[in-house]
């Protein structure tokens, strides 16, 4: 597989800036870029759910995943989320990545007509994958969103033996019993990328030694100081900084979650996204000043 290593550390799930016309803002992509180089993340994960991927276009979708390859100067990973309803454009999408210079792809389950077995999700990705064999492929569990609760740990089983390049699972819930499972198999043969920032010292103690979250991108030293504390064996303080991480998840939760709250939180610190697509709601000035409010209030500009 091309430039294949086990991710380490930070990836953050990355908004789509949006203009105040509804269209994409590909400009924006060259400083988001630069604020994530200054960071100690270590990869992007691209039109995932944080980048509103079912609100774009498929050309969309490929022009976002260029401009940030070009911007990341190969400074750190870049992931594209390849995740459709539709099997042929998540082909087209994986093959576009492998062209475009994608680290590794990603994809969530079909969310509509729903895989009700293993064996009809690894049919459903088998074309997919196996049409790009030099790129990582992680599957994207996430079923508070899909709805497609089927076995992990079944499904890299499975999925390997039809699809080589399957090297993990980007774990999007609080299962931590699954999560360890996945962990294991096979000596610990696949990744498990954690996808619940708020838990993330759980997946941590777990054995995880990487995550994918969209609140990386607005509290990275909160999460690389936790990573450390956690390889130093500093629970109290990694219990800590966890706590700071909760406390802003309760806020991107009353505006709205961690899509249309992150972003706003990415405004305000001058890195401008913009508003989320429709159907999710325009943040008004109003919101603005209450969530700055907020956040000065658990001490988040100074954490």
């Amino acid at each position: 597989m091309k430039n294949y290593e086990r991710l380490q550390g930070m990836v953050a799930a990355t908004f789509t800036p949006i203009d105040a016309n509804g269209e994409v803002d590909f400009l924006i992509i060259e400083s988001y870029a630069e604020w994530i180089a200054s960071t100690p993340i270590k990869g992007v994960f691209v039109c995932g759910t944080t980048g509103e991927f079912s609100s774009l276009t498929l050309s969309e979708r490929k022009e976002i995943l260029e401009k940030w390859i070009s911007a990341s100067k190969n400074r750190f990973k870049v992931i594209a989320h390849i995740g459709s309803n539709c099997q042929k454009d998540s082909k087209d999408l994986a093959v576009h990545a492998f062209s475009a210079g994608a680290d590794a792809i990603a994809s969530l389950a079909p969310m509509f007509f729903k895989p009700s077995t293993v064996g009809e999700l690894v049919d459903y990705f088998a074309p997919i994958v196996n049409s790009v064999p030099e790129l990582p492929f992680y599957y994207y569990n996430m079923p508070s969103m899909t709805g497609v609760s089927l076995p992990v740990g079944q499904i890299l089983i499975e999925g390997k033996k039809r699809m080589p390049n399957l090297v993990g699972t980007k774990f999007t819930h609080n299962n931590l019993m699954e999560l360890g499972v996945c962990l294991n198999l096979n000596n610990s043969e696949f990744e498990v990328l954690h996808g619940y920032d708020e838990i993330l010292i759980s997946g941590l103690a777990m054995g995880a030694v990487a995550g994918v979250g969209s609140t990386y991108n607005y509290l990275p030293n909160i999460y690389e100081g936790i990573f450390k504390a956690m390889v130093q064996n500093n629970i109290n303080e990694a219990r800590e900084l966890q706590m700071k991480s909760i406390k802003t998840v309760e806020i991107i939760i009353k505006y709205g979650g961690g899509v249309r709250g992150g972003k706003a939180i990415m405004n305000l610190l001058g890195i401008k996204c913009g508003d989320c697509r429709s159907p999710l709601k325009p943040f008004s000035e109003l919101e603005y000043q209450s969530l700055k409010k907020d956040l000065e209030g658990i001490g988040f500009y100074n954490f």
